[in-house]
């Protein structure tokens, strides 16, 4: 009777929206006003105790073992959790349980490997053909996720202002779309460092089939161990949420070491514009070691490594719609990653992925670009932001 009585305590103030509830002992209740358009089937308990612990990480679990079940949006259930300050996801007393790892170059790569080296056959079936896991940018309504993807990686080129023939940096270079277009079509002499022997691989490819030897490297090893050399411009996309709460401020002096002087950075990550944070569900199943850092303590970090800020642009809306569509793909291959990841996975990861769609979508987390200089702001730059958006 206890456990029944907290389960709805629990689920009547969770939503701001109505929700059917079917209960393990057959019982039914609806929480909210008006017609459900979302159903949670509990076919066994979640014992208190975990829930007390960590809601997220027992509720997640729970999920993924079919000990839950649910009929509607995920995305649209979560979104309703977050917009509802009443909710689990904002009650201290239910997320006992908190990651903390450590994150030495071997741990690091242990955490990259986890995730990234699940296979390129398995990103390529729910990616776009650029192989690129990171926030897309639309710049039409109707831009398609690859068209997305480019928009996204000429964006970020551009703001640099590149000038041919000078030196790039991609810390965290993933499959490499990014580094090979500054080489191709900005005529940059471009450098990539990843942790992941199956991105490494495939961008040494990629480099050999597009004769780029003379213009483009990749190198497998933790950035911070490109000591000494410096590059006119750095980038780095979706890596800062990798190197932990303690790491920033030695990862944005990292950045500005391996600037020359007036050399132009574009960072681009995941940003909670409240304080950071971590998930413990996430970081036991999809990203561990994961942190998404506040805005405010990138900026301090930003600063005290002496660079300058020149410009941020917020994205939010952009990863709303792309974990959308990687959802959407995900699904349409769901049979067949069923087949070689299992189903407790492919239940894991649909999870996932709708999750951070709801995350975005709320405004929990955001994705922002910091475009930095290495001395006064904007120095080597535009006066305005019009050359951004002039075709190259």
């Amino acid at each position: 009777m206890l456990e029944k009585t907290f389960y709805k305590q629990l689920l009547k103030s969770s939503f701001n929206i109505p929700i059917k509830v079917n209960y393990w002992d057959q019982t039914t209740e609806i929480y909210g006003d008006g017609q459900p358009q979302i159903t949670i089937t509990f076919n066994e308990a979640i014992p208190m105790k975990d829930i007390m612990n960590n809601a997220s990480l027992a509720l997640g679990e729970a999920y993924m073992d079919k000990k839950i079940e649910i009929e509607g949006s995920i995305e649209d259930l979560i979104l309703a959790a977050y917009d509802n300050k009443e909710s689990f996801f904002y009650n201290k007393k239910l997320k006992k349980i908190m990651p903390h790892r450590k994150h030495t170059e071997t741990d690091n790569e242990e955490y990259v490997q986890e995730h990234y080296d699940l296979g390129n056959n398995f990103y390529k079936l729910w990616l776009d053909d650029t192989m690129t896991y990171s926030c897309a940018y639309f710049e039409h309504p109707d831009d398609d996720l690859q068209t997305a993807q480019l928009n996204k990686v000429n964006h970020i080129i551009k703001k640099l202002n590149p000038q041919p023939e000078k030196t790039l940096l991609d810390i965290g270079c993933g499959w490499g779309t990014l580094m090979l277009t500054a080489a191709q079509k900005y005529h940059l002499k471009v450098t990539g460092v990843t942790l992941s022997e199956e991105q490494y691989n495939f961008v040494t490819q990629k480099i050999k089939d597009l004769n780029l030897s003379d213009t483009a490297e990749v190198i497998l090893t933790d950035y911070r161990e490109l000591v000494g050399r410096q590059w006119d411009y750095v980038v780095s996309v979706g890596m800062f949420e990798h190197v932990g709460k303690e790491n920033l401020p030695e990862y944005f002096s990292d950045v500005a070491q391996f600037l020359k002087e007036n050399g132009v950075a574009l960072i681009h990550g995941i940003t909670r514009q409240g304080e950071g944070a971590t998930n413990a569900w996430i970081d036991k199943w999809i990203f561990p070691g994961g942190y998404v850092p506040g805005v405010v303590e990138n900026i301090q970090s930003i600063l005290d490594a002496g660079l300058q800020l020149s410009d941020m642009e917020m994205l939010r809306r952009h990863y709303q719609k792309t974990t959308e569509i990687w959802d959407s793909n995900f699904n349409q291959h769901r049979q067949e990653i069923t087949q070689m990841m299992g189903e407790r996975f492919v239940r894991m990861w649909d999870l996932y992925l709708q999750a951070c769609a709801a995350s975005f979508a709320s405004g929990n987390i955001d994705v922002i670009q910091y475009l930095l200089t290495k001395g006064p702001s904007g120095q080597k730059l535009p006066m305005t932001r019009d050359y951004i958006y002039q075709d190259k």
